[in-house]
């Protein structure tokens, strides 16, 4: 993973510095955090990156937020309240220095968080950004989206650097299959806690993907929102 992270920094630097060429802009930068509130996606082979670079500390504000996401999980109605909820109410990353806007463990972060970049300025970024534009402010929403190179023309995120992060999933997969025999994908923090858990990893080293669906079982941190083993 720490290969395949280093050749996403390679790859997806030399696509921005030609698209800054030509006048493009990201509008990331150290202290911007309006998208850490998100949920995030990850492989479990992610997960350990980040996993084995916490404190005991950090690690245990990292299992409250997991614990949060999956008392989301069990009550969202569906996809759209469960995003809502995620960006609101379970908050922003446990890993966030609030005071700084940085990522305090920066270099161990998931693909996610290296692979999202904004077009478009940060305030596009925030919880209940679309919601709170009126009509107007949509539809010049949707202009500036649809001329501003590097997006999807939908969606402010520039969609390149998106891309360019799939060989990393792929190495991920690849890596989970040839050590455990299965994959585990889901969400971040739940996904991190449980990398830190002896049981479940006992199970996934084994190969045992039943066993470690039963010890995340054990934790409180299974639910099919948020894991997926097989």
């Amino acid at each position: 993973m720490q290969r395949a992270y280093a050749a996403y920094g390679r790859r997806a630097q030399a696509w921005t510095t030609r698209y800054q060429e030509r006048g493009g802009r990201v509008y990331c930068g150290a202290g911007c955090f309006a998208c850490c509130n998100m949920p995030i996606r990850v492989s479990l082979a992610e997960a350990l990156v980040t996993a084995q670079a916490l404190t005991d500390g950090e690690a245990a504000r990292v299992e409250a937020h997991a614990r949060k996401v999956l008392h989301n999980a069990r009550t969202a109605p569906n996809d759209d309240v469960y995003v809502e909820r995620h960006r609101v109410e379970v908050g922003f990353c446990p890993l966030l220095d609030r005071e700084s806007g940085g990522c305090t463990r920066y270099d161990a972060r998931p693909t996610r968080c290296r692979d999202t970049f904004s077009a478009l300025p940060a305030r596009y970024c925030e919880a209940g950004a679309w919601e709170r534009m009126t009509r107007r402010e949509r539809e010049s929403y949707r202009r500036e989206v649809a001329r501003t190179p590097g997006t999807d023309g939908e969606l402010h995120f520039i969609a390149p650097l998106e891309h360019l992060s799939e060989p990393v999933w792929g190495a991920a997969a690849k890596a989970m299959r040839a050590e455990w025999g299965f994959e585990a994908w889901g969400d971040f923090w739940v996904l991190t806690t449980l990398a830190r858990d002896g049981a479940f990893m006992a199970c996934v080293t084994r190969g045992d993907a039943r066993g470690a669906w039963q010890a995340a079982k054990a934790r409180g941190l299974a639910h099919r929102t948020v894991l997926e083993i097989g």
